[in-house]
């Protein structure tokens, strides 16, 4: 193994299909080693994945389901005994659903993958984050936060109406979006910058997989939309290039972008970090 030859690290989510894979490989193209948190396998005939696999380059931790606490606190776990230091960490995994679905946790499952977890990620890697050089977070948030009109904790937790990407989608990436800034000072205290950032539209529909999107919305992508390595490569710039030194912000087309109902990022913030400290630490088994 020549890993060591390649100084930088990243850990990526949702590194196996999309924005991600196309991130991963524009990593490896870069020189870097790259942590995968993943649900599903890289691409079998990728043959550039997998010599980075074999010369451990790339290397993959799965999860069943990034929303059950109990495999996910796993493979955390994992990682953290495994692995030294992370040098940025992209929290990428989402997708948007097609209905109304729940986690094991009860809350709405797009809140809970895209709000909820990405912080216990960043929590509980934290320290792996603190022995990096970089120690930056970047969080896949969606310019579809403009289009949130109303913003309630109790309602995105367990929402009476389901609207796809513009209902508990859109709502839970500014959440994202909210708690990123809301926790920035906090993180820079400890030498960590953050940043939410959108990675612009991009083609990500996949066969036999049902879309979270209007069928309009649908068609227009299929149309007009770039590939992902757009997005793969606005949330690489927005974590090396012009705003690297930024922290707290939201990052849209390139540019630092004001957000809707900052008065309540405090509360998102609070709020998911009783989950953190109550659910996800609190119902993990106890070491005798």
């Amino acid at each position: 193994m020549n890993a060591n030859k390649r100084k930088n690290i990243a850990l990526v989510t949702g590194a196996s299909a999309g924005i991600g894979l196309e991130l991963t490989r524009k990593l490896l193209s870069e020189e870097w080693q790259v942590v995968a948190l993943n649900r599903s396998d890289f691409p079998k005939e990728d043959t550039k994945i997998q010599k980075a696999v074999m010369n451990g380059w790339l290397r993959i931790y799965k999860t069943a389901d990034l929303t059950d606490y109990d495999s996910l606190r796993g493979t955390l776990e994992e990682i953290r005994s495994k692995e030294r230091r992370i040098d940025i960490l992209f929290n990428n995994a989402g997708g948007a659903f097609h209905e109304l679905s729940y986690s094991k946790q009860g809350r709405e499952k797009h809140y809970e993958l895209l709000t909820v977890v990405p912080y216990l990620i960043l929590m509980e890697l934290k320290e792996l984050l603190k022995n990096g050089s970089l120690k930056t977070v970047i969080n896949t948030s969606s310019s579809a936060l403009k289009h949130v009109k109303e913003f309630n904790l109790e309602i995105l937790e367990r929402p009476k109406t389901f609207r796809k990407l513009f209902g508990p989608y859109a709502a839970s990436k500014l959440a994202l979006s909210l708690w990123t800034q809301a926790i920035a000072p906090q993180l820079a205290q400890e030498g960590i910058k953050i940043r939410s950032v959108d990675p612009g539209g991009n083609n990500t529909l996949r066969k036999g997989k049902k879309s979270g999107l209007p069928i309009v919305v649908s068609l227009l992508m299929k149309l007009f939309f770039s590939p992902p390595t757009h997005g793969a490569n606005l949330l690489y710039e927005a974590a090396l290039r012009e705003h690297r030194h930024e922290t707290g912000v939201f990052v849209l087309k390139g540019r630092i972008a004001q957000l809707k109902f900052i008065d309540q990022a405090v509360n998102v913030l609070e709020r998911i970090h009783e989950v953190y400290e109550h659910e996800f630490l609190g119902s993990a088994p106890k070491v005798v």
